[in-house]
């Protein structure tokens, strides 16, 4: 395997290149979605990679995908690259380990936000209003503490590459349509109780998390990334301490780095020393190695 910033596939057509992916029109009905290892935070890229994080990103998103087959069905149609098109061949070495072809979806117009415990923004929120994206809790609630129940809070993004924003049950109803929306939202809670059980017994606790569907022939999919340190909050149990801020198995280490640094948050962004990528790197690979118990051979 090899680190890939970029992807340049000539034989194909680039439909989107994201913060972390970038997309290929195999046919009408198949992409090609390559993870790569790039790193953005505060919806800037970095100019260094994160060595091998597209390869634990996608590695943890086709194990959740397999595990949760039997719950919903998931857009992955072939990730051993022996199996691809010939005309991809040339790009085998680039694409190991970190690319699969998957059906075309129509995604759902909003993100499936599940979560467990109260953090970030939803701490901020509670602390300000007592309620959490519009939903009232109970008073008392420490920074970090698990909710009485997991909460489904969708969100959606206002263009390409915004932040994402809340909304409420109420307008992703009419977004999605409510019989679509009710059925994202159980399967978001179904597969998100799930991971969080099977999670514990691995030592990391998973605060929240977001979740992709789209519709393949009228068939309500699992898409995108699942369950990855990029789309959850892992933090590891033998050290949790409800009261304050937890460590994770994600980018925060680098964010806290930034947030140090004389910068306004816009590109270009400072240049990460080599300890911070280094000490990233291995944030993502041992949530990998954790939860799947097995390693990358990277």
């Amino acid at each position: 395997m090899q680190i890939v910033t970029q992807t340049h596939i000539s034989e194909f057509p680039l439909l989107a290149r994201g913060k972390v992916r970038d997309m290929y029109e195999i046919d009408p009905e198949t992409l090609l979605i390559v993870t790569t290892d790039r790193m953005s935070a505060f919806d800037v890229v970095m100019h260094e990679p994160i060595p091998y994080k597209g390869v634990v990103l996608h590695q943890l998103t086709v194990f959740w995908m397999r595990k949760f087959a039997s719950l919903v069905p998931n857009h992955l149609l072939e990730c051993e690259v022996g199996a691809f098109p010939r005309a991809l061949r040339p790009y085998a070495s680039m694409l190991e380990g970190r690319s699969a072809l998957v059906r075309k979806a129509k995604p759902l117009p909003m993100e499936c936000i599940v979560r467990g415990n109260i953090a970030g923004s939803g701490w901020k929120e509670y602390k300000a209003t007592g309620s959490l994206c519009g939903l009232p809790l109970p008073g008392g609630l420490r920074e970090s503490e698990a909710l009485p129940v997991p909460l489904f809070t969708p969100s959606t993004k206002v263009a390409p590459g915004a932040h994402d924003e809340n909304i409420s049950r109420e307008t992703a109803m009419r977004l999605a349509g409510e019989e679509l929306f009710l059925k994202a939202e159980e399967l978001s809670l179904a597969i998100f109780i799930q991971a969080r059980d099977y999670a514990a017994e691995r030592g990391i606790i998973i605060a929240d998390t977001k979740f992709e569907f789209g519709l393949v022939n009228g068939e309500l999919f699992l898409i995108d990334e699942v369950l990855t340190p990029d789309s959850s909050r892992f933090w590891a149990r033998d050290v949790f301490a409800p009261g304050k801020a937890q460590p994770g198995f994600d980018k925060q280490l680098l964010r806290d780095w930034l947030e140090e640094q004389d910068w306004n948050k816009m590109p270009p962004p400072p240049t990460l020393p080599p300890d911070i990528i280094a000490q990233t790197a291995q944030r993502y690979r041992e949530a990998y190695v954790r939860l799947t118990g097995e390693t990358l051979g990277i």
